[in-house]
């Protein structure tokens, strides 16, 4: 079902985005090789304890950590680990702030050190193709709007958006309905009203957009073994269009 938030309640959720925001920009300047994963994932933690936020995603479906960190091929849901990162290295932190009951959900793809042209054309596109989606989130539009500006701006760039994984709405948990997916077609999908609040994420990957499952049974990763990326904000929909709750810019 999908539920209508009021303005008081997405102001709760604003606030917790100001917080996950501000946290992403933290992790840019301080990310560099050597730095593990799991030095990341105790940072997040940390970082939002000081403004009275938890980590929503931890113990979620018994997950054990504050952060996804998918590194390189890893599309999503990585677990952090002590491998430390390297020169060149790409990482999706992806994290869920849970502050006074407001939630927000952001992902970010990091850069490590230096890093290959075809990797920054993939976050570039990346970045932008989520753009291309939030501008579609208007009241009156449907769900496919969404997804069809996403897909067409990837593909037409040479890239593929992955199909396994979509975002969704948002409210007293992580994951509520609508299904949010980065492709499909036109005035397809739920119609968008005011007060709904839902998450962009597209992942597009360098090659295939097909995935493989870890044995984790969480992290998905591209099947040919080449970078994917991934830009996510929490946005609700109002009169005045789009409006980013984890805006950094």
């Amino acid at each position: 079902m999908i539920t209508i938030k009021s303005g008081r309640e997405i102001n709760m959720m604003l606030e917790a985005g100001k917080i996950v925001a501000a946290c992403h920009k933290e992790i840019a300047k301080r990310i560099k090789p050597g730095m593990t994963t799991l030095e990341i994932d105790s940072f997040v933690e940390k970082y939002l304890a000081k403004f009275g936020a938890t980590p929503e995603q931890k113990g979620f479906n018994g997950y054990q950590y504050a952060t996804c960190a998918s590194v390189n091929d890893e599309i999503c849901h990585g677990f952090p680990t002590h491998k430390p990162l390297k020169d060149g290295d790409i990482v999706t932190i992806d994290f869920v702030a849970n502050l006074h009951g407001g939630l927000a959900d952001s992902a970010w793809t990091h850069t490590v050190g230096t890093i290959s042209n075809d990797a920054s054309r993939l976050l570039k596109i990346t970045k932008e193709s989520m753009y291309k989606g939030i501008e579609q989130a208007l009241i009156g539009n449907r769900i496919g709007d969404i997804g069809h500006a996403i897909q067409t701006y990837v593909e037409a760039e040479g890239f593929s958006i992955v199909r396994d994984f979509t975002g969704h709405g948002i409210g007293k948990t992580i994951h509520e309905d609508p299904p949010v997916p980065h492709y499909g077609k036109p005035g397809k999908g739920p119609r968008l009203k005011e007060g709904m609040v839902i998450t962009v994420e597209p992942m597009v990957n360098l090659g295939s957009w097909h995935s493989k499952m870890d044995a984790n049974g969480w992290t998905a990763r591209t099947i040919d073994g080449k970078l994917s990326a991934q830009y996510e904000h929490t946005i609700a929909i109002t009169k005045n269009g789009p409006l980013i709750l984890t805006k950094q810019e």
